[in-house]
């Protein structure tokens, strides 16, 4: 949750951090404002986008009399893009010099970095190229996420603060008067950090006024939506004005939501599965309308939600639902889907693909309901065909295929000297605990989604040996001894090859580190939102531990016709010897249903987890399985944003791996920078954007899939 200027300085002023006071304004209360106190006074637009003072975002007012024209300015302004819903209009200050101060949680570096810079405002980045900064410092990992050190204090202060004959005015009396008060603003800030979930805290510019206060002239939080699903106070500091209605409403109902400019409207359950959906409709010429996941709970109110949105929409003709059964089952959406409707047919053709978990039950539902405005399709190219037919000569220009990437490299593939983060893996998946015999602990076993896929991984042929519920021990689970603690389990059931957790976020973090201490070798994390200040610390833990974590938010792993670790309907999975890898629950049942059906099995599927920090990374699952002599080739489907796919092919090429490469990534026709759904699905400023991605892949050896309906085709092709 990225907040505003205004909603920063809220949450600082909480944390007893000072502010100027300001006041918000609304359109409609520009020209009924007067002032309070002497001016001048600076009045600044409220945008979530960087770069507003260049723009003219921030303007300074000296006579009160302007205000409001200065108001209706920038109330009619785009920065970056994005309209200004709201202004804020403050006295200016009096101060002597302006400083950088930020805490950030680093996604590279896997710590939350202390920052600062002699020097603030808006050319903070020249001052610190010419030398003036910044000095970054790595805290310490810890169960919250970091530990600030005194000595870290210190010398953020004396950074900022230089004394010597260059520096004549820090003499050691200002510097000894500046101090106490700087030490105490820095630990107010780390406390923020630390009590609101903070992903990001920035000070810029920090201040000390004439007054002797350090105050934050501007500042931008930002929140971590894990930590907001868990303490939903936090929803304080969200400002609806920023979006639209529409996504307001769907954030309301749970929904992933995002307005795109087409008029199929969309909605599939896991933000990859609806990336290739919106890919394959963009690329058929069919243009999507929006991306909308569904999530993991998609039940009758969130269903209704979803209908009322897309049929109420003028764009939509007609809606498109994909889905593919995992933790929820396709019946169970298809009763919601009955439900909603309310006994009226669909006001718009509705063309429903339901796939994997309950799907025969929910096509027999859907049917049964007798409208003739709802078809149904059993595959995506059969839908798509059918929204071809409904569109009649609807349909535009396709979005144009990079074919490129599809033809295996001629030439070798580059191999930098890059040492692997974890050694190479043994030969076979027995070693590494994953086969038939292997024993499997539930934590959280008692919960609802537990018990459901207790009873699927035991129908599968796992042996579930044992589950954890605190305060329900003695109790049984579909025949399976339910003990209080891990420690109990091992001692009284173990020893146990893999443990999977069905714990809520809150907890889950503690659930995955109880494994870890009672040294559990795979950990397999079904949960999702774990808060990522904790994951820093998880993700530590297991590789000081020589464990392996799968996920958090994964579908789990499965090697098929031995066991299934999982929430991934088993049926689409065959046994074989390519190694699949994936970020996305819905798409890898896709790829294995479409490989499984072309003939070609599975020696082991992993989902790595779509969560911003997980356990074993692409690069480090491959690590695992580069030796093993049951794999004859890997795949990889990956999704926009962050840096996992172009970090896996840099191992990759490393490794001089020689077997066969094939690569899909989902959300190739996204609109940059937007989220589409959860976090790794967001495209990242520091990474290349898709064309950095495939190309990385595709230097690395990798044949790439341009679409979903190409893969089974193209795997066949490349293995002969």
């Amino acid at each position: 949750m990225l907040c505003n200027e205004h909603i920063s300085k809220k949450l600082f002023h909480e944390a007893g951090i000072a502010v100027p006071t300001g006041k918000l304004l609304f359109p409609e209360d520009a020209s009924s404002y007067k002032p309070i106190g002497v001016g001048p006074w600076y009045v600044k637009a409220q945008v979530l986008t960087g770069g507003r003072g260049k723009t003219g975002g921030v303007v300074r007012v000296e006579d009160p009399d302007k205000l409001t024209t200065v108001c209706e300015k920038l109330f009619a302004m785009e920065i970056n893009g994005e309209a200004v819903p709201l202004v804020r209009v403050e006295p200016a200050m009096r101060f002597d010099r302006e400083l950088y101060l930020s805490f950030m949680v680093s996604r590279d570096r896997e710590r939350i970095a202390f920052t600062v810079a002699r020097g603030g405002g808006m050319d903070v980045e020249k001052q610190a190229a010419a030398g003036a900064g910044p000095l970054v410092q790595y805290l310490a990992p810890s169960p919250s996420g970091g530990r600030l050190s005194e000595h870290q204090v210190r010398a953020a202060f004396f950074h900022l603060f230089p004394s010597g004959p260059e520096h004549p005015e820090n003499t050691p009396e200002k510097l000894k008067g500046l101090w106490p008060g700087f030490k105490a603003l820095v630990r107010k800030c780390f406390d923020a950090v630390k009590s609101y979930g903070l992903l990001l805290l920035e000070i810029n510019p920090l201040v000390h006024s004439d007054s002797g206060e350090w105050t934050a002239l501007d500042g931008k939080v930002e929140i971590d939506d894990a930590v907001a699903d868990i303490d939903t106070t936090l929803e304080r500091f969200y400002e609806p004005a920023h979006v639209t209605p529409e996504e307001n409403a769907a954030r309301a109902a749970g929904l992933a939501y995002l307005r795109l400019d087409g008029w199929v409207g969309l909605m599939a359950n896991g933000a990859g599965l609806a990336m290739a959906t919106m890919d394959l409709l963009n690329y058929a010429g069919l243009r999507a309308g929006n991306f909308m996941d569904l999530g993991g709970a998609a039940d009758q109110k969130r269903m209704a939600k979803a209908f009322d949105m897309l049929f109420s929409d003028e764009r939509v003709e007609m809606v498109f639902l994909n889905l593919f059964g995992g933790i929820v089952s396709c019946e169970t959406v298809a009763r919601a889907v009955a439900e909603a409707l309310a006994g009226a047919a669909p006001p718009k053709p509705l063309v429903a693909r339901l796939a994997g978990h309950g799907a025969e039950e929910g096509r027999k539902i859907l049917t049964g309901l007798g409208y003739d405005s709802i078809h149904l399709a059993s595959e995506v190219s059969e839908a798509v065909a059918i929204l071809k037919t409904l569109s009649k000569n609807r349909t535009l220009q396709p979005f144009p295929k990079d074919e490129s990437t599809s033809v295996p490299r001629a030439e070798a593939a580059a191999k930098p000297a890059l040492q692997p983060e974890c050694p190479a893996g043994p030969a076979t998946l027995t070693e590494l605990g994953l086969s038939g015999s292997t024993r499997l602990l539930v934590q959280g076993i008692t919960g609802r989604a537990a018990m459901q896929h207790v009873r699927l991984m035991q129908e599968y042929g796992t042996t579930v040996a044992a589950g954890v519920t605190p305060y329900k021990g003695g109790q049984q689970v579909h025949g399976v001894p339910v003990f209080n603690s891990v420690a109990e389990a091992v001692r009284k059931a173990g020893p146990f090859d893999a443990s999977i957790v069905f714990v809520p976020a809150a907890f889950a973090a503690d659930a995955v580190l109880e494994a870890v201490d009672n040294a559990i070798p795979n950990i397999v994390c079904i949960t999702e939102g774990i808060p990522q200040a904790q994951m820093l610390y998880v993700r530590r833990a297991v590789h000081e531990a020589g464990l392996r974590l799968f996920g958090p938010n994964t579908p789990g792993l499965i090697v098929p016709g031995q066991t299934k670790i999982g929430i991934m309907p088993g049926h689409v999975f065959s046994p074989g010897s390519i190694a699949l890898l994936s970020r996305s629950g819905t798409l890898t049942y896709e790829a294995a249903a479409r490989l499984s059906a072309a003939g070609l099995g599975q020696s082991v599927c992993i989902g790595v987890g779509g969560d911003p920090f997980v356990g074993c990374t692409f690069a480090e699952c491959f690590e695992l399985i580069r030796n093993n002599t049951e794999t004859s080739a890997v795949m990889v489907i990956g999704e926009i944003g962050g840096r996992a796919e172009e970090e896996f092919a840099e191992v990759v090429a490393a490794s001089g791996y020689d077997k066969p490469l094939i690569a899909f990534v989902s959300g190739r026709t996204a609109p940059p920078g937007k989220r589409l759904g959860h976090a790794g699905a967001i495209l990242d400023e520091s990474s290349g954007g898709i064309a950095g991605k495939l190309h990385a892949l595709h230097a690395a050896g990798f044949v790439i899939s341009p679409d979903l309906e190409s893969l089974s085709m193209l795997a066949r092709k490349v293995l002969g």
